[in-house]
């Protein structure tokens, strides 16, 4: 395991969020055009981009658990961690047999439709892993102490955490 970070979770969550969320946008651009010629080759970037974060999405759920039975919490990041849970458990029970499908049927679309509400579902399961880090500190091994300053700049020249920049 890394010493840099706690756990893995981070580092395979990006890759997921990003390929599906190229895959579907691939996949409304090739529904918005219609039958010209470069839908073939847009349906098969999509559909790559769909197998790979559908495996990068296994290989996150897994890190995921495990991080979500590792990372120290109080009562309030515990609530948020078990909604961000119960939605990426929904999210990949959408994904894999999407990509399922796909991967048998190579040159048809997905329906809109269920492409946007997993876009949606997606982008709803990283916002509450984003709360969790970012509001809750979950999974952040050291804060920084804004009590004492301990930077190479003199504090009374470092302004970027004022209120009135005059620059």
């Amino acid at each position: 395991m890394l010493k840099i970070i706690p756990n893995l979770h981070p580092i395979f969550v990006h890759f997921t969020v990003a390929l599906l969320s190229i895959a579907i946008g691939l996949f409304l651009i090739a529904w918005i055009i219609g039958n010209k010629p470069i839908r073939k080759q847009l349906l098969t970037v999509a559909n790559w981009n769909l197998l790979l974060g559908a495996g990068f999405t296994i290989i996150t759920i897994a890190a995921g658990w495990f991080a979500y039975n590792t990372v120290a919490h109080d009562s309030a990041s515990h609530i948020v961690m078990n909604i961000h849970r119960n939605l990426a458990m929904i999210t990949i029970v959408i994904i894999l047999p999407m990509a399922f499908w796909s991967w048998k049927h190579p040159q048809k679309i997905i329906n809109p439709i269920l492409l946007v509400a997993l876009l949606s579902l997606l982008m709803t399961t990283a916002w509450y892993g984003g709360e969790l880090v970012y509001r809750h500190g979950i999974g952040v091994m050291s804060l920084p102490n804004t009590e004492v300053f301990q930077g190479p700049i003199r504090p009374e020249i470092d302004d970027h955490n004022a209120d009135n920049h005059t620059h």
